[in-house]
């Protein structure tokens, strides 16, 4: 499996989300984590202060970079090129979503560009788009702390909306929030517990609902009847994408259908990359994807089925 994509601005490209547009263009908006910067700042500056970067496809394979995503007076819009070089705020995993009528966004945001873990303040902000291109802020959604990032959202049997994201102030387990417009969302709890994870995506397969979360160490997987209540697959230990490409494990992805297809994209380390030159960190990061089915009902990753 070859790496499909990397960030040509920063070289750390992370949670990517990709989407297929009315006219059967693929696009991927994804975490324009700053790896290469040397300078980035202590601590972890350098995983903060970044912008959704934007690329496109025709095929979901090939992939070019279009810019970034800038805040602008009415919300975000597409720039050409590289984010500015000093930024006032962090934007993290986008998730984006058509709700029937039009592309909804929930982005992680940050102010500034926090250098350490605890103690920052994180929502999670909708936005509207017609276009992929220009998105109308729509504002913070209010959610069970104000540690909340990396959200999911689809619209489960029972004619509800779901969002699903990690809360660090509840032990970084995955909590829920329903909704029949869009509009007003109920708090329900704590959808995923045991140990702490990120990251999650939720989508249906085979008959049945799925959610992915990043454990740090690969995947965990869990499998619905309803999108409402999970078991875990294959018991606490069991993990997916536990090695993956150019070293590691597999990180934060999501999935996007396309015709008999599911194809999930994720993060890993990239292949052949310097490592940061103080630290010896293996911060570079590509874009690589895989296929997915059901099977005797389990969730399995398919043959690579990838370029070569």
């Amino acid at each position: 499996m070859r790496e499909l994509y990397r960030d040509p601005v920063y070289d750390g490209v992370t949670d990517p989300r990709v989407v297929i547009d009315a006219d059967g263009l693929w696009w991927m908006f994804y975490t324009q984590r700053r790896a290469s910067v040397e300078d980035a700042g202590p601590g972890v500056s350098w995983i903060h202060g970044s912008r959704i970067g934007v690329a496109t496809s025709e095929d979901g394979v090939d992939w070019r970079y279009d810019g970034t995503l800038e805040p602008a007076a009415s919300g975000l819009g597409l720039v050409p090129g590289p984010p500015p070089r000093e930024v006032d705020r962090t934007h993290w995993a986008p998730e984006v979503v058509w709700d029937g009528e039009r592309w909804r966004m929930y982005l992680t945001e940050i102010d500034g560009i926090p250098d350490r873990w605890p103690g920052f303040a994180r929502s999670i902000v909708e936005y509207v788009s017609d276009d992929l291109r220009r998105w109308e802020r729509r504002g913070p959604l209010a959610l069970s702390s104000d540690r909340v990032i990396d959200a999911a959202v689809a619209r489960t049997p029972d004619g509800r909306w779901r969002l699903w994201y990690k809360d660090e102030a509840a032990d970084s387990v995955t909590m829920v929030a329903s909704s029949v417009d869009l509009d007003d969302w109920r708090l329900d709890g704590v959808a995923i517990g045991g140990r702490p994870h990120e990251g999650p995506t939720v989508f249906d397969l085979g008959g049945f609902w799925w959610m992915i979360v990043d454990e740090w160490r690969g995947m965990g997987v869990y499998r619905s009847e309803d999108g409402i209540r999970w078991a875990r697959q294959g018991g606490e230990d069991a993990v997916i994408l536990a090695h993956a490409p150019g070293g590691g494990h597999g990180n934060h992805g999501a999935q996007v259908h396309h015709g008999d297809d599911l194809w999930f994209y994720f993060f890993a380390s990239a292949e052949a990359a310097p490592v940061h030159a103080a630290t010896g960190e293996r911060r570079r990061a590509a874009v690589y994807r895989l296929g997915l089915e059901v099977e005797a009902g389990n969730l399995v990753v398919k043959d690579w089925k990838i370029p070569r």
